[in-house]
């Protein structure tokens, strides 16, 4: 593959998890990041021009909801004021671990999307080894970092964080042990990609409310984390060499896969958002309030139905094409959009800019899927280049520094602003 093709398929994933995550931010916590990460995950089978990957993709899907997902029990509301101080150490340090956190997102995410990747018949991954080391290593962690030493990165918010950590980094372990080196690779891009994707996107955030500029710069933030991460997951996948599997995944593993990405992610959602009585709430004081909260909630709950149904007939014969694989990434996306626009009040005529923009993301994602002929891949590698990753994270670091300067001397006071220090 040309460098050309080969950006066009980044492109494509890294707008696809970035629009997702951006409608992700009207839902937020670990439902909400798992919808966008499945959409991910997708897109990664569709630009990959894998034949064997089409029947692992419902496989591929969870995998990446459940590793993005898993993320989004962090509180991170805390470390973004960090990064509106308008003192140099407290905007560091909010943009530096909001780095650390995107990067737990994309570790997680795009390791669990690698251990599918390169787990065949001839070399399974041992699935039952890897949670039980994982749930260890993020119960050791927590208790550890937070109960017996005391770290605080959010104080008084949750320390969930550092679950997120011993459990990415027993997964990392695992796959040392297991000579995965591909995995350990998209593991460590999504999360470089997903760190800095995070503290750039409070950057901008900063500049957006230091310039007034009208516009929901908290979506921007949030395009920036799926953005970045999803560059990176796909720069991952797409450099690495990967295992051919032609043998299909066991009936009862997809259909329980599809279970919960179809009906079980879905309900979620829809119990802790769009619910008549989060409805009510969220929608604020409008005209027929009760009325169109009501409306609303009905039709979000039918759309999810239909959702599942159609998506559980279609896919039901485990033998899947390029074509099952973009249904299914369509419909999941445009699903995820329809219930971003029910909530912020469409059924009132009411309308948001970024609403607009998610729908021209999806015109592009579709024209650049189209037009663009994305090939295979000429040369890849699966070689662990411990000492340039480590030059990467200073370079992020160096960055990070040079963000927060910039910040604090465009800036005085403004809403929101915390110090730690």
């Amino acid at each position: 593959m040309s460098i050309k093709k080969q950006s066009i398929g980044i492109l494509i994933v890294a707008v696809s998890l970035a629009t997702a995550w951006a409608i992700r931010g009207k839902f937020g916590h670990e439902q909400g990041a798992a919808w966008a990460g499945a959409i991910g995950g997708l897109a990664l089978v569709l630009v990959a021009q894998r034949k064997d990957w089409y029947n692992k993709m419902i496989l591929i899907a969870l995998a990446s909801a459940i590793g993005w997902g898993a993320g989004g029990m962090i509180s991170y509301g805390q470390v973004v004021g960090y990064g509106r101080s308008s003192d140099f150490l407290n905007a560091y340090y909010g943009l530096g671990m909001l780095f650390v956190i995107g990067a737990l997102y994309g570790l997680l995410g795009g390791g669990l999307v690698g251990l599918v990747l390169d787990s065949t018949k001839g070399q399974r991954v041992k699935w039952g080894a890897l949670v039980s080391e994982m749930v260890a290593g993020g119960l050791i962690s927590y208790f550890f970092l937070i109960e017996q030493i005391g770290v605080q990165m959010t104080p008084p918010r949750s320390e969930a964080w550092a679950i997120i950590l011993g459990a990415s980094l027993a997964m990392l372990w695992h796959m040392a042990r297991e000579n995965r080196n591909s995995p350990i690779r998209v593991a460590i891009f999504s999360a470089l990609g997903g760190g800095f994707g995070f503290a750039f996107g409070n950057f901008l955030q900063v500049l957006g409310h230091a310039w007034e500029i009208p516009f929901n710069m908290w979506n921007v933030m949030e395009y920036c984390i799926g953005f970045f991460g999803g560059s990176g997951m796909a720069y991952g996948v797409l450099t690495s060499t990967w295992p051919v599997d032609d043998e299909k995944p066991k009936k009862w593993a997809n259909r329980a896969a599809l279970f919960i990405l179809a009906v079980f992610i879905p309900f979620v959602l829809f119990r802790e958002s769009m619910a008549y009585d989060h409805i009510l709430n969220h929608l604020g004081e409008i005209p027929n309030l009760e009325a169109i909260a009501n409306s609303s909630s009905w039709f979000s709950a039918i759309a999810l139905i239909l959702m599942a149904i159609i998506l559980c007939w279609r896919l039901q014969k485990g033998d899947y094409s390029k074509k099952d694989v973009a249904f299914f990434f369509f419909s999941y996306l445009g699903v995820y959009l329809l219930m971003s626009f029910i909530i912020k009040g469409i059924l009132g005529g009411h309308m948001i800019l970024e609403n607009h923009l998610y729908i021209l993301n999806i015109i592009v994602i579709y024209l650049l899927l189209k037009k663009w002929k994305i090939g295979t891949l000429d040369a890849t590698s699966n070689e662990i280049h411990a000492k340039k990753w480590i030059v990467y994270f200073f370079m992020i670091v160096l960055i990070i520094g040079l963000l927060s300067w910039i910040a604090i001397n465009v800036h005085g006071e403004i809403p929101n602003a915390r110090n730690r220090f």
